[in-house]
């Protein structure tokens, strides 16, 4: 049917959705999209960007040409030949799937569709989906999968923040319903990327998803143990370890510790393929444990920052501790999940009550109940604080100043190995420095 000739739709507009968008604009699509944040939408039409990895200059451009418009309005699906999900899919507090922002596109569109369309989902979720929730409602309004319309799953590969990979040179999964909307959605996807790996059916591509993000997590919490041991060991440098174990050219892929998992997938996925085993009498607690190492690391890493504040002077309750970055990874603005948060609000739970964050891709945030503004780092303010700790090592920021200036360091990315250290007294994750004394370097 030539979709990529045709108009497009794409609903959700978050980091997967807007630089989809744009991208697809850019190489002439004409593509309108859609999102409930009203404020997003009035952002968008002036040709605002709020994702860093489309740039406002390049996002006004598709705009102005007329290529790109968004809107709240999900009926603008009638008048578009594909459809494109990119919706955020969490957990709930009981670490089940959360599709209910599936569920309501899905809802929200079943009354325009009709023959002709292409829907793509790209959210991740659990194996199934796509079968469960998008072609009911098509075959619903009349139309024959694979004949009158198509429906197919291609997940999202998005790096926030990468140079090197973006949409043309990061290959594209996808599995349809039938080999003709395998066929078809490939025609779509291929506008905006230079490969399309077409698999056999939409639960293949969906698992597969599933693997790439629960391979990531098992090696991290694998990582993240041996970080701890470690530490309780004392004299092994994990950073070290880790070095020495990379020089191995086969058989080795290499990982680092750190204050936990941020992002949106990785953090999620492991629970969504476990809930979905659970329906098999399958039960994954090799793959829940991994998962749950993960998240317990924001604890670790408050509990070395008392051990810290308890050589200080002054009462916990009365020392000052600040936070350096909130995002989940270097180098960007994203906040999901963060590490840093988590941590923070561990240690207001073990009675520290001042608690401050500098972050330069992060002015100012708000996150549950917590609020509050970066403060730029200088050598007097740093002096300031009982402890400090590293939690994201954005590349603009001076670390040899903040050795020199801060009183005690809880350092979870290793940053010391890149500065002179010098007197610096710093806790160093999975350094080997919480042993049986619990030693610090001087």
């Amino acid at each position: 049917m030539g979709y990529g000739n045709n108009k497009l739709s794409i609903i959700g507009l978050g980091y997967v959705g807007l630089p989809l968008a744009a991208e697809f604009a850019k190489n002439g699509v004409n593509t309108v999209g859609i999102d409930v944040d009203d404020s997003k939408i009035k952002k968008i039409n002036k040709g605002e960007s709020y994702i860093s990895d489309i740039s406002t200059e390049d996002l006004s451009a598709v705009v102005t040409k007329g290529t790109l418009t968004a809107t709240t309005d999900i009926s603008a699906v009638k008048d578009t030949d594909s459809i494109i999900i990119c919706v955020p899919t969490p957990v709930t507090v009981h670490k089940t799937p959360d599709v209910s922002f599936i569920q309501s596109v899905v809802d929200g569109i079943a009354p325009y569709l009709r023959k002709g369309h292409l829907v793509i989902l790209r959210s991740t979720t659990y194996p199934g989906s796509t079968r469960e929730f998008i072609v009911p409602k098509m075959e619903a309004a009349g139309i024959e999968i694979g004949t009158d319309g198509h429906v197919a799953f291609a997940p999202e590969r998005v790096n926030p923040g990468s140079e090197k990979y973006n949409f043309k040179n990061t290959p594209i999964v996808l599995g349809g319903v039938t080999k003709k909307c395998t066929e078809e959605a490939s025609n779509l996807l291929l506008m905006v990327t230079n490969d399309v790996i077409k698999v056999s059916s939409p639960e293949v591509a969906e698992m597969a998803k599933l693997l790439e993000n629960i391979f990531r997590s098992v090696n991290i919490a694998m990582i993240n143990e041996m970080a701890m041991l470690c530490d309780r060991i004392g004299g092994i440098d994990i950073w070290e370890v880790v070095r020495a174990a990379s020089t191995k050219p086969f058989g080795f892929m290499k990982f680092n510790p750190g204050p936990g998992i941020g992002g949106h997938c990785i953090q999620i996925d492991p629970y969504y393929l476990s809930w979905k085993a659970k329906e098999y009498n399958f039960y994954s607690d090799f793959i829940e444990q991994a998962a749950k190492t993960n998240e317990n690391m924001p604890r670790y890493v408050a509990d070395m920052t008392i051990q810290a504040l308890s050589m200080s002077s002054t009462p916990l309750p009365n020392c000052k501790v600040l936070i350096i970055g909130v995002a989940y990874k270097p180098d960007i603005d994203d906040l999901r999940n963060s590490p840093g948060i988590h941590v923070w609000e561990a240690l207001l739970e073990k009675g520290v009550n001042s608690i401050e964050y500098s972050d330069p891709f992060v002015p100012a945030f708000k996150e549950g109940a917590l609020e509050s503004k970066s403060l730029d780092l200088n050598e007097d303010m740093l002096k300031e604080y009982e402890c400090v700790v590293i939690i994201t090592d954005h590349s603009t920021i001076d670390w040899q100043m903040v050795f020199d200036n801060s009183k005690f360091i809880v350092d979870t990315r290793n940053a010391s190995e890149r500065v002179n250290t010098g007197a610096s007294k710093y806790y160093s994750l999975g350094g080997g420095q919480l042993g049986k004394n619990g030693t610090y370097r001087k």
